[in-house]
């Protein structure tokens, strides 16, 4: 046993800032999210690491405009260095440039990490003609492109535990969106994963690579990579995907209920995360279900709430 309790617990209590842009690790013990207030001179949002075991929060000094990322054993993060905007990890007390960068691209951004922290995948502008790549920076060395776009629309990249698979959203000026799995072991691509003929928006690849989550023509769909199957999970949003592929967050349609549940894919039981208004980013789901991070601006999910600003809060259910 690790030592938290079963209900909602609020995570974001160093300062009274406002807090958003959480991701979890599968274990369920770390919490990375950002800052919803600018830096000075760094044009960016602070990021903090909540060790929920210890009861302790660190700063990193990252800044970046998306959702930060976090390693498997809580020790890595992801996140657009101030510099020029590319895209650094932060490890332990020292950050790792991505030096084998081509020289002429431009923003990088969309982090996704691998569970130990060994690969990490990102979007990046490529330079004057502004589309953008997908590519993944292996930390022992090493550099793949995994596709290059005829568009600067976000390619949303996702990695799983091991490195293997990298499922991204293609775009070009023709189809703005196309969902895609990329393996590094066989260097294939296969997509778009919702046929030819439809759009897909990306939503996460689990973390042992069995399952892809994407949006397509209003409904939920969630890829079987072995089967090559897709499932509709009806009136819901998805939003998320646990490690193993099994528990889905989703936002309800059509209902005034509440605004985050957790489904179980295998039974179709679900469990309410949240009924006040509240919102969730991949990653947000540690393994089995067993967690789920999210922020919201309600004051009355955990006593004494009273900054009046989002917070980050995790609930747990078993």
């Amino acid at each position: 046993m690790d030592g938290l309790s079963v209900g909602v617990e609020r995570i974001s209590v160093a300062t009274d800032e406002g807090y958003g842009g959480a991701s979890i690790t599968p274990d369920g013990r770390s919490v990375v999210f950002k800052s919803l207030k600018d830096v000075p001179q760094q044009s960016g949002n602070e990021v903090y690491v909540r060790d929920r075991r210890a009861g302790q929060t660190r700063t990193e000094p990252l800044v970046e405009g998306w959702t930060p990322a976090i390693s498997g054993d809580g020790k890595q993060v992801a996140a657009s260095a101030p510099a020029q905007g590319m895209t650094a990890q932060r490890i332990r007390q020292h950050s790792l440039d991505l030096g084998m960068l081509p020289d002429r691209c431009g923003h990088c951004n969309e982090p996704s990490l691998s569970a130990d922290g060994r690969y990490l995948a990102f979007g990046y502008l490529r330079l004057p003609e502004r589309y953008r790549n997908v590519a993944v920076a292996d930390r022992n060395g090493g550099f793949d492109t995994v596709a290059s776009l005829s568009s600067s629309a976000a390619a949303r990249p996702s990695i799983s535990g091991d490195g293997r698979y990298v499922a991204y959203q293609g775009a070009t000026y023709q189809r703005e969106h196309g969902v895609h799995l990329w393996d590094r072991t066989t260097g294939t691509t296969t997509g778009p994963l919702e046929g030819p003929s439809k759009g897909g928006t990306l939503v996460q690849l689990s973390d042992n690579g069995s399952k892809v989550v994407y949006l397509s023509d209003g409904g939920t769909y969630v890829h079987d990579v072995s089967s090559g199957d897709a499932h509709l999970v009806p009136n819901a949003e998805g939003v998320a995907i646990d490690p193993t592929g099994r528990y889905l967050l989703y936002v309800p349609k059509g209902t005034s209920g509440p605004s985050l549940v957790l489904r179980d894919l295998q039974t179709g039981a679900d469990e309410t995360v949240s009924d006040q208004p509240a919102t969730a980013d991949a990653d947000s789901v540690s393994a089995g279900g067993r967690d789920v991070v999210f922020q919201s601006a309600a004051d009355n999910i955990v006593p004494g709430d009273t900054n009046g600003k989002p917070d980050v809060f995790v609930r747990r259910f078993f």
